[in-house]
């Protein structure tokens, strides 16, 4: 683990990152003697010194002959880190939610990235009031599973169709044949519609960079929901057709129709 990198992703400078390794391997340590541990000039070592000081990462005592230093100890530092950081975070979301206005508009955005686009999932699903309709695939199910239960937890009526062979334990759940799924490149495709209001499409995976599409479009979610609830609809009846209704059907269609009947 690069602990150097992951302070500075604290917001350490390298050299405030430096002295406070340093001084965690051997203290109580003179700023002569972290100068030459942390490989900082002297002339830089005080200066670095002093802000971590100023952060609390860092505590100092008098000696005869010189100022002494030791580290606050690393479960403290994170914990104080984390604190400041969640009250950062508390008072950005009340002040920007504070300049954000949710407006009707009929634009399709695009969104790059599976962490992002997945972020953004989970905040449509904490949103919703009535109803959220999915298709998933087993890693997005293992993704989004609680952001789900927790919706259904609120009274939220949650359906989902599932490619894969994960399960949701909430909810009303189909499960798409994988030949279909196949037929109609569905796999690895994530679809959360909420309250009919907002959808997101998302495709990729693999080699491919996932993007997804989010839209508030009235026609464009109205066609997304209806996709889903007539996948569910196809496969709650596709479960209950039985040998002789096969029998009457095209090769191709009976396929399929007999990968859902082994699927079940």
């Amino acid at each position: 683990m690069d602990l150097l990198a992951k302070l500075t992703g604290l917001g350490f400078t390298e050299y405030e990152a430096k002295v406070y390794l340093a001084l965690l391997d051997d203290y109580p340590a003179s700023g002569y003697q972290i100068s030459k541990a942390a490989g900082v000039p002297r002339s830089m070592v005080y200066e670095a010194l002093g802000r971590l000081k100023q952060r609390g990462a860092v505590l100092e005592t008098p000696d005869e002959r010189a100022t002494l230093y030791r580290p606050l100890p690393p479960d403290v530092l994170l914990d104080n880190h984390q604190r400041a950081q969640q009250r950062l975070v508390d008072e950005l979301r009340v002040g920007l939610i504070g300049l954000y206005q949710s407006r009707e508009e009929d634009r399709a955005w695009s969104i790059r990235g599976r962490e992002a686009l997945l972020s953004y999932a989970r905040e449509l699903m904490r949103q919703a009031q009535r109803e959220v309709y999915l298709v998933l695939d087993d890693p997005d199910v293992a993704a989004l599973h609680e952001s789900a239960c927790a919706a259904h937890g609120r009274g939220v009526e949650i359906s989902a169709v599932l490619t894969g062979e994960a399960t949701l334990p909430c909810g009303q759940i189909v499960r798409h044949p994988p030949l279909e799924s196949q037929l109609h490149e569905l796999s690895g495709t994530l679809v959360v519609v909420v309250d009919g209001q907002e959808a997101l499409v998302a495709a990729g995976g693999g080699e491919r960079e996932m993007t997804a599409t989010v839209t508030r479009s009235r026609n464009l979610v109205l066609l997304v929901r209806q996709f889903v609830w007539m996948e569910l609809f196809a496969q709650r009846i596709f479960t209950r057709v039985g040998s002789e209704l096969l029998a009457r059907l095209d090769p191709a269609d009976r396929r399929v129709f007999e990968s859902v009947q082994r699927e079940t």
